[in-house]
């Protein structure tokens, strides 16, 4: 039996003081892709970042475990050298380092160079990293990023946020990579949370469970598309109220 990529149990975080994630447990296996939807504000980011354990996230209670192991007493680095890599939504300028001198630092994978410039990357490798790069251009930076460490489990926060649906696609190609998509599901090894607002990466991106995350807390689990499907139609506030009213209409007949 395979060990879970991510385990998470009864998980409370709070930043400065206050309560975000609170109560919520998640257990993602080898090869699976989970996307979460949210409205903003509803803690979805906060998660990716405390399994991270990025400064000014507290882990208050509950544990989270990568590939069987408490990562309780330890470092960002140490966890992200276990194999997690993280897109972000609103990712950090860095000076005095080029985007060529950054990848190089962290390169696992066997054809970067192909990846360059399947992203359209090769001009802004001499750029230092996300100065003055627009938004479709950071998106793909990270995803070239997460290309080049080549993670066991990949963490994106809102891939499709600021940018156009060309972006998305060139973007999504590259992550459907990482993912092994191409490769039978039994063979399949990297895992993937995707946070999503709209929904709209699903078009580009298979995932295999959906969840509904609200007020610190995933409400729901199911089918992905049905769950866009319904948000579209009801809105966030909406979806609880309509899908119970599914689950008791279905029940009846």
């Amino acid at each position: 039996m395979d060990i879970p990529m991510l385990e998470i149990t009864d998980l409370h975080v709070s930043v400065d003081n206050k309560e975000i994630i609170k109560g919520m447990s998640l257990n993602i296996g080898k090869g699976e892709v989970h996307v979460i939807f949210g409205p903003n504000g509803s803690g979805k980011s906060t998660l990716l970042n405390a399994i991270l354990k990025l400064p000014g996230y507290s882990i208050d209670a509950g544990e989270i475990r990568i590939k069987s192991t408490n990562i309780q007493d330890m470092s960002t680095d140490e966890i992200a050298n276990m194999g997690i890599g993280m897109s972000f939504q609103h990712p950090p300028k860095i000076k005095g380092v080029t985007l060529r001198n950054f990848l190089n630092t962290i390169n696992r994978s066997k054809d970067l160079e192909d990846e360059i410039l399947a992203l359209n990357m090769e001009r802004f490798l001499e750029r230092e990293l996300n100065v003055g790069f627009s938004g479709g251009e950071l998106k793909r930076a990270e995803v070239l990023k997460l290309y080049a460490q080549s993670p066991d489990l990949l963490l994106i926060d809102e891939p499709e946020s600021g940018v156009d649906i060309e972006n998305i696609a060139v973007i999504s190609k590259a992550i459907n990579k990482i993912l092994q998509k191409k490769a039978p599901e039994k063979l399949r090894t990297h895992s993937a949370i995707i946070i999503t607002h709209t929904g709209h990466i699903l078009n580009y991106i298979d995932a295999d469970i959906g969840h509904v995350f609200i007020d610190g807390k995933i409400v729901y689990t199911g089918d992905p598309r049905s769950i866009m499907e319904d948000i579209k139609k009801y809105g966030f506030s909406g979806f609880i109220e309509s899908v119970m009213h599914k689950r008791i209409e279905h029940e009846r007949s």
